[in-house]
């Protein structure tokens, strides 16, 4: 009886407090006076309390750009309470990440990333202020510049013909290659001799699924819908427990992120010179510039950003040359006759090979790293077309759909890298047709070493060896679908047989 009673209890607490919010939204969503009303772009009717929320999906991505087909290139919806703003075509991104750059510089920050404050810390997520400035030029200066990249050359020399040994060792053993995870550990290993001066994986290690199933969850926990990102006033809630999740992944890289730093510090001398990144972090921290949690927050950006995009697009790219086999036939005739088969590829020779650019812009058009960028947020009213982009309001570029715009590209859902051949058309922040690094203020900064990375390892590859499918499929039955999380991901990973020349 008692316990029936305290169930009562808990029920009647449940379904008042249940009432309470319920009519807390109703009324924050109750309408006002037309002439309260911002001149908001055309969007659908959203419904009470949830806007659009239903209409996401698990590929939102895909869905917005449906929306936009009826809508417009320049939409507002309404996701729970927060006001909404797509951007679908070259225009619209351009009057946004350029005419009003700074005004929409901000960011919309998702509720998953308040874990251990990392938005405070974050080279992605912290607001444009002197401590993200700082950050900034500690990595532009000491990562991505030109001086910088070339003097790290022979490191990426290294890397990726570590790559291609592994790929060797599968032919003797008759083995098909997962490209992801061996793009994604060769990246991971870059990165990680440019900044600890040690490999953090091996290419046939569980240590390296691990790490990619860890930097995958971040990016999910970040990138799904949420309704904490949608109704505030239940964020303290944590409902889908993503913030809680999201902890629990930060803390797996911290714990190695600590190690390395502490290792460092017991084996410091005073008087010795800067070797890696994580020296020049541990000099700012003693010049008390930066803290030790900060140092953590900008190394998982470094590792989260930087993995899983440059791996992701050399996946793709390979998936799209084998699901096309003249497009791979092309390529590699190309690298027959400007480098010759087998023989070693420079970063130098990467300009005399058009096609094999083509093939890059191609695969970042239909499979943008980041189909959204990072969301941005409006710090005034802006006027974009004539409209309003009201104060406080998320905005995101829809990069996906700009990319197969039918008024853009011809033909736009056919990978066809021929169209780039002659264009003069690139990806660093200028080509509103084509932006997935983003463009403006928040290029990401590391499409220097994204660049050589992917282009590298691609021609690479198939400069090295014939690829086929595994004996049971054919190019047809390729799977091509993708996962969407903060960025695009192959749902089926690919796995793809080599054979030497």
């Amino acid at each position: 009886m008692q316990m029936a009673s305290h169930l009562f209890t808990w029920l009647a607490l449940g379904c008042t407090t249940t009432y309470f919010l319920l009519f807390f939204l109703l009324l924050r969503h109750r309408p006002r006076r037309k002439s309260q009303l911002p001149n908001l772009p055309p969007g659908p009717a959203p419904l009470p309390i949830i806007g659009i929320l239903h209409k996401l999906g698990d590929r939102p991505h895909i869905s917005l750009a449906e929306l936009s087909k009826h809508h417009g290139p320049l939409m507002s919806l309404r996701l729970g309470h927060v006001t909404t703003i797509v951007a679908s075509s070259p225009a619209v991104a351009r009057e946004i990440l350029q005419k009003n750059d700074q005004h929409i510089a901000s960011r919309f920050v998702p509720d998953a990333v308040h874990a251990f404050d990392h938005d405070k810390r974050s080279l992605a997520w912290s607001p444009m202020n002197y401590f993200w400035r700082h950050l900034r030029r500690i990595s532009a200066t000491q990562l991505f510049t030109n001086e910088r990249l070339d003097k790290n050359q022979g490191l990426r020399r290294a890397k990726v013909q570590e790559l291609l040994d592994h790929v060797r060792s599968c032919c003797s053993e008759g083995l098909p290659v997962d490209i992801g995870r061996a793009a994604f550990v060769t990246v991971i290993n870059l990165i990680s001799n440019t900044v600890f001066s040690v490999d953090l994986v091996g290419l046939n290690s569980e240590s390296s699924h691990e790490f990619k199933e860890t930097v995958w969850a971040i990016l999910v926990e970040t990138g799904r819908p949420n309704l904490s990102d949608y109704f505030p006033v239940l964020r303290w809630m944590d409902l889908q427990g993503r913030r809680r999740r999201q902890r629990a992944n930060f803390h797996k890289l911290y714990v190695f992120f600590d190690e390395m730093i502490d290792n460092r510090l017991r084996h410091a001398s005073a008087n010795a010179t800067c070797r890696d990144f994580l020296d020049v972090l541990l000099q700012s921290l003693q010049r008390s510039e930066i803290d030790r949690v900060t140092i953590k927050s900008l190394l998982t950006d470094i590792f989260v950003a930087g993995s899983d995009t440059s791996s992701s697009t050399v996946e793709w790219a390979m998936a799209e040359l084998l699901h096309n086999p003249k497009a791979m036939a092309r390529a590699q005739a190309e690298l027959s006759e400007i480098i010759g088969f087998g023989n070693h590829i420079e970063e130098s020779d990467i300009v005399r090979l058009p096609y094999l650019q083509s093939i890059v812009k191609e695969t970042l058009r239909l499979h943008p790293p980041a189909p959204f960028l990072l969301p941005r947020k409006a710090e005034d009213d802006v006027d974009v077309g004539g409209f309003t982009v009201p104060k406080h309001a998320q905005v995101l570029v829809n990069v996906w759909a700009i990319g197969r715009d039918t008024s853009v590209w011809e033909d736009p859902n056919k990978f066809n890298p021929a169209r780039f051949m002659g264009s003069g058309l690139n990806y660093r922040g200028k080509n509103f047709e084509l932006i997935p690094f983003g463009s403006g203020c928040r290029t990401c900064p590391g499409l220097p070493l994204a660049d050589r990375m992917v282009h590298s390892m691609l021609a690479s590859l198939l400069s090295s060896f014939h690829w086929s499918l595994p004996e049971e499929m054919s190019s047809r039955d390729m799977d091509m679908s993708d996962m969407f999380g903060l960025t695009l991901t192959k749902a089926i990973p690919l796995l793809a047989v080599p054979t030497r020349y």
